[in-house]
């Protein structure tokens, strides 16, 4: 029951807001990905020829069945998600936004007294993407944007999830807030373990909307961590949400990481305006002014007018040219 002392315009004025925040969700409801961001060419990643996703997660274990990992809280694990393939041509791609063809299709890998060292070890010998999604995720919605994400980049090391306990609900957003900040030690744990492997290659990280909050909470932990820096190639935050004046105290104090950062941001995010409003009116780096992001000594790359997603907060996977961000991001990071 609402208070009597509130207004009842309020109430509504707070419904419709986390209804827009709900919009948000990375690919929950409709279908996000733009079928022309998607290699046309099966082969053209190196998940789409062995589409096998590496899973480090917070998220409770549901078993062998559909939905594999639910929105409970649980200790770290780690599993292998085995994915559908993208579909193949232009017909196949349609089918794919429409039908979701990028669906898990069964997860093992078993209980292991080590996860994140079963977690490295499964990356042995590759470059790694490490991929933290946001707000509003299930394990399905989470695994489909890295298998998307990954094939658009046509990434040829191993492809990776961290994923923590979003509740996947349009009034979820303080509990997700809550557990990716709870899921640092494991992500933490993940992230250590995958630079003490000496055969991975770069990690390249991909955090999006709240999971960038995740990720720079954890890289904070990490900053002084000489093996960190180093074997990080690049760390792009695609429409953060953060608290712009967290983001500047934190980034501050990561020394060289910093610039390793490249921030996707859009001024005419409408997500993030939400968010901001529950902030109580701090702007969110992702929709923060572009100077300001700079003198921090990170990349910014400002999609103002692109796309064409209604709320704006994913034109990293929906938009082709905003993907190959990401893409001259871990070019770089990999020299």
């Amino acid at each position: 029951m609402p208070c009597l002392d509130t207004p009842l315009w309020l109430h509504r004025t707070a419904f419709a807001l986390l209804i827009a925040l709900g919009l948000a969700g990375c690919a929950q409801g409709e279908a996000t990905v733009s079928p022309f961001s998607e290699p046309t060419r099966a082969d053209a990643s190196a998940l789409g020829r062995d589409p096998v996703l590496l899973v480090a997660t917070t998220r409770k274990s549901l078993g062998a069945r559909e939905p594999f990992f639910g929105t409970d809280r649980g200790g770290l694990s780690f599993a292998e998600a085995r994915l559908s393939p993208p579909g193949r041509g232009i017909g196949g791609q349609v089918s794919s936004v429409v039908n979701g063809d990028w669906a898990v299709l069964g997860v093992g890998g078993g209980v292991s007294a080590e996860p994140a060292r079963a977690f490295a070890q499964a990356a042995n010998g590759r470059d790694v993407l490490l991929y933290v999604h946001g707000f509003n995720e299930t394990f399905g919605s989470a695994a489909r944007s890295a298998g998307q994400l990954s094939h658009s980049l046509a990434f040829q090391g191993r492809t990776a999830l961290f994923t923590w306990p979003s509740g996947g609900k349009l009034f979820d957003y303080a509990y997700d807030r809550e557990s990716a900040l709870w899921s640092r030690d494991g992500f933490v744990e993940a992230l250590r373990a995958l630079v003490a492997n000496p055969t991975v290659g770069r990690i390249h990280i991909v955090a999006h909307s709240m999971g960038a909050f995740l990720t720079l909470e954890g890289l904070r932990e990490l900053r002084d961590s000489a093996d960190v820096s180093a074997r990080i190639g690049s760390v792009v935050f695609a429409s953060p949400d953060v608290d712009i004046d967290a983001f500047e105290q934190t980034v501050s104090k990561l020394g060289p990481l910093s610039r390793r950062m490249t921030l996707i941001i859009d001024p005419g995010d409408r997500a993030l305006a939400v968010s901001a409003r529950i902030a109580g009116g701090v702007a969110r780096a992702g929709a923060a002014d572009r100077s300001r992001l700079e003198a921090l000594g990170v990349r910014v790359a400002d999609t103002s007018g692109r796309g064409w997603s209604m709320l704006r907060h994913d034109l990293f996977l929906s938009d082709s040219e905003v993907t190959q961000v990401v893409r001259r991001a871990m070019d770089r990071g990999g020299a």
